[in-house]
């Protein structure tokens, strides 16, 4: 073999190492890729598993807003019910109250046309029968003289205008009356009033016998007083006596005295405030329950 055979067949210098390098370096290359590939799946797999849980958590969530709007629609719901039922209850106090003051100035009217002068208060509920209408002796509660005559005249005029604001009577007679569904009359108390002189155990006393007077002779005038009744079906006359706890005037004088020994007709309607009041309360009741039960659910 010649020198230049020999140097043919020899390897070039170098080649087998380049070729081995070029093969390290393409494989660290994959390897980077796989692992780097590696990396990105797990944190692709991470994302997706961490959006898995918020998109639960978010439903869970929107189940239990959806819930918590249900209970405040639910409870808005109650309110307009309630402010409507409320409101009726207002329209008909008001109606009630101005159908007394209708009948207290219809009653003032006649009386006046009877040539006897009454008072209305200023609260629109008591018909004052003055000094000058019914006037009792110091310590009597007898009516005597223009007194009882007095009263005679207002039975008269009340057996006429009462029957109108009341409801229809126990009787067959048939006049103008109430509906069952309107405002009437429910009591008329017949008020009796002493000065302050004189001992208070004996002025109490003195001030239901004055009222129970009165009664008697309005009954004994117009015995049709007592066919006059209210919703419950009851008698509308009744009685009761303040001794000197309700002055008219606080002066104290003969003057005031004469004042406050006198008879009060105050004239209670048929209407029942409480019914309103019982429907916020119900209310209330439901509203507590439905901040409890939002309370108790978790977020």
């Amino acid at each position: 073999m010649t020198y230049h055979e020999a140097a043919s067949e020899s390897p070039p210098e170098g080649s087998s190492d380049s070729h081995a390098d070029g093969e390290n370096y393409f494989i660290s290359m994959t390897d980077m890729m796989v692992g780097m590939l590696f990396i990105f799946i797990i944190l692709l797999m991470s994302f997706a598993l961490l959006f898995r849980q918020q998109t639960d958590v978010q439903v869970r969530k929107t189940h239990v807003q959806s819930k918590k709007i249900e209970v405040a629609e639910s409870v808005g719901r109650e309110l307009d019910q309630t402010e409507l039922r409320i409101r009726k209850r207002l329209d008909e106090i008001r109606e009630a109250s101005e159908l007394r003051l209708r009948l207290l100035h219809e009653v003032r009217n006649q009386l006046s046309r009877e040539g006897l002068t009454v008072e209305i208060s200023p609260s629109g509920d008591v018909l004052r029968l003055t000094e000058a209408a019914v006037l009792f002796p110091v310590n009597h509660f007898a009516l005597l003289g223009d007194a009882k005559k007095n009263v005679e005249k207002i039975a008269r005029v009340l057996s006429r205008v009462l029957p109108a604001y009341s409801m229809c009577p126990r009787s067959r007679v048939q006049f103008a009356c109430r509906n069952s569904d309107q405002a009437s009359v429910e009591t008329v108390f017949i008020e009796g009033h002493t000065d302050e002189t004189g001992n208070d155990d004996q002025n109490w006393s003195l001030s239901a016998q004055r009222a129970a007077s009165t009664y008697r002779e309005l009954i004994a005038v117009a015995p049709e007083l007592r066919r006059i009744v209210n919703r419950r079906d009851e008698e509308i006359l009744s009685i009761s006596g303040y001794s000197s706890t309700r002055p008219v005037d606080p002066s104290r004088s003969a003057a005031a005295w004469g004042k406050n020994r006198r008879i009060d007709l105050r004239f209670v309607m048929d209407t029942d405030p409480t019914s309103g009041l019982e429907d916020v309360r119900a209310l209330l009741q439901k509203m507590r329950a439905a901040i409890q039960e939002l309370k108790g659910r978790p977020e």
